[in-house]
Parts: C-alpha cells; structure tokens; sequence
C-alpha cells in the first residue's frame, strides 16, 4: 500500500514539472526586445534592428579617349582611340561620345594618352590649328608683356642666359653739354662780322671757343678736342622673365621641341665621289632675346632700343626675388667708393709712354690719337 502511494506522487510531481516547462520554454527562447533612445531621458523599445540604406549605383557614360599620344597636327586613325566608360557627373560638356566624329580629325594640340578628347581639341582643316597661338604667349605669366631687345656674349652672361631664366636689366648712359636753344653740343661757334659805312656787313671766319679777356687783350678759348661724355651706369628693370634666346621657330613652337641636332662628319670620311667632306660649320650664336616685363617697363626697353643705349643682363638666382636698390655709378662713385686717388704730378715718368689701355672686350685698345674716331 505505501508503495503505490509513492509511485502516484512521483508521477503527479513528473506531470507538474512537464506543464511547467511546456509554458516557461516559449518566452526563454524568444529574443529580447531592443531599446531605442530617442532623447536624454525616454526610451522606446523596438522589436527589430533598423535596416542599413541601400548604395545608389555609379552611372556611367561612353566617352572617346586617346589610346596613344597624338602630336599637333596628326590626322587621328581609327586605332588610336577607344570608347571607354566614364562618371556621368563628371563629363566634360564638349566630350564626344562618338568614333566616327574623330577618326580621321587633325589634332589640334597635343592630346596625351588616355585623355578625353574634346570637340575644341580637332580641327578638319589644317589652317584652323594656328588659332591656337604661339608658346611665347601660353607661358606669358597674365601681367607681363614679351618684348625683344639684341644682345651679344658680353651683354648675355657669355650666353649663360637660358629660357624660363630671371635677369636684371642694367643700361648705361652717357651725358653730354648742349645749347638749351639749338640742343648741339656747347661750344657754340662763334662768328664775328663787321659793319662798314656803307652799311655792308662783312663775316668773319667762325670760331669755336668762348670768349674771354686777357692780359694780351681780348681772345677766343677753344677746346682742344670734342667733350667727352660723362658715363652713368644703373639696374633699371629688375626681375625680368627670360621667354626666349634667339629666333622664335616659324610656327611659334618651341616649348618640349628638342633642338635638331647638327651631323658631324667622321673624320677622313669623303662623299661617294671620294672628296672629304666639309667641316660642319658652327651655328651662330643668338643675338636676340625676349624678355617679359610689366607694360611700362616694355616701353622703357622699347625706348632704350630705338636710343642705342647699352643693355646688359645680370643673371639673378632661381631662388633670388628680392628687389634691392641700386646707387648709379659715375666716375665720383668709383673714387669715393674704393678711395681712387688721381696720380700727382712727378718730374719722372716710365719709358715707354702709356698713352692706351685694353679694354673689356679683346683685341680693341682706347688710343687717344683715336678717341675722335671712335664711335
């Protein structure tokens, strides 16, 4: 009988732990709600997370690029461009969509590979390529304007001055006496005449001098050779941009162009007739430069050209654009300057006599029988 009492218990206990579980087994295995905070103290409960937003694709569009680089002036093939996809957002507005609209076009500049080709980069015609204008121009920086003066090896840094360089411009002047009135160099010639009774007037030889009074009476000083002219030297136009030395090329285009280089002849090498071929003569020197400067120092070069002043280039460092003021230099700042003092008089001199010294450029010499002469 106590058996059976037990064996009844333990299976109601069995039942019970089985409803238990039946019911509490649902809500442990469902996931726990989200709290979603809206502001600093409510809090929202949210059942899912919120979904990521979905990419909006990248339209693209067929443009014409390059394959190869295409010179100036080439009649573009079928070969050397290629339609490739590009961002729409990013399309130039002139972009061509089309091959047909370039193969067989001429370049108008130069188009680089994998570029974009643009209705304002080919031309039909031949002619319409020189509405593009010239290097000097694209390379101008915006306030300058180009100018050309000449120069030779002295007046050019022994031709050191290259494209793209900066150089200072130093001129120098010289400074003569002249009649206010007739603007000739003083002294005036002064004729003496005579009037008769008669009233006829008689002229006299004329004589060049000023007339002064002495104890042998009156006379007439005359200067013993022309005047000489006084030497002034100053940087004038400092900074100025070196667009190019020497001609400009026919067509304007000098930017990237290798020079062409000049053969040389092996020597003892001869024609097919066996006469030894010439010497290859040497290409001259350039004797003209342009130079880009501010409008109103264009017009001070413009007027040291038409005036035959000297011109020399003082080449500046890369990395020099300071502006420094210059003193002009006359003889007085030469003996002031480095205390020259003038030889006194002595009762000996050397044998032989100096009467020249060398000058700067070699081979000329300032003579005084040749000082009339000398330009």
């Amino acid at each position: 009988m106590g058996r059976t009492r037990l064996l009844i218990v333990l299976i109601i206990l069995i039942v019970l732990i089985a409803v238990v579980v039946a019911v509490l087994l649902p809500q442990l295995t469902q996931p726990a709600p989200q709290a979603v905070v809206t502001g600093p103290t409510q809090v929202v409960q949210g059942p899912e997370a919120t979904a990521l937003p979905t990419a909006t694709p990248l339209e693209l569009v067929e443009i014409v690029i390059a394959v190869q680089d295409l010179p100036r002036g080439f009649r573009i093939p079928p070969n050397a461009i290629t339609l490739a996809p590009y961002p729409k957002d990013l399309v130039p507005f002139n972009a061509i969509t089309n091959l047909e609209d370039v193969i067989g076009m001429i370049a108008r500049t130069d188009i680089y590979r994998e570029q974009p080709i643009l209705s304002n980069l080919v031309v039909e015609d031949l002619t319409d390529i020189a509405r593009v204008g010239s290097d000097a121009a694209a390379i101008l920086p915006s306030n300058l304007v180009a100018v050309a003066i000449p120069m030779d090896r002295l007046t050019s840094v022994a031709y050191a001055v290259q494209d793209g360089d900066r150089v200072d411009v130093i001129m120098s002047m010289l400074f003569v006496d002249v009649d206010e009135i007739f603007q000739s160099i003083v002294p005036n010639e002064n004729t003496l005449f005579t009037i008769t009774e008669e009233g006829d007037i008689n002229f006299l030889e004329a004589v060049p001098g000023r007339p002064e009074t002495s104890a042998l009476g009156p006379m007439i000083v005359s200067p013993s050779e022309q005047q000489r002219p006084r030497l002034v030297t100053q940087r004038t136009i400092q900074e100025a941009f070196v667009v190019h030395v020497g001609n400009f090329p026919t067509d304007g285009r000098f930017i990237g162009i290798p020079p062409t280089p000049t053969p040389v002849p092996v020597e003892g090498e001869t024609d097919d007739s066996g006469t030894p071929l010439p010497p290859t003569p040497t290409p001259p020197r350039p004797d003209i430069i342009t130079l880009g400067v501010p409008p109103q120092d264009a017009v001070v070069l413009a007027w040291a050209v038409e005036a035959r002043i000297p011109i020399t280039l003082a080449l500046r460092s890369a990395t020099d654009t300071s502006r420094v003021p210059t003193t002009p230099v006359t003889l007085d700042y030469l003996m002031n300057e480095f205390n020259i003092t003038v030889p006194v008089k002595r009762p000996y001199a050397i044998e032989p006599a100096i009467r020249s010294i060398r000058q700067l450029i070699a081979g000329e010499q300032i003579a005084l029988e040749d000082a009339e002469a000398a330009p």
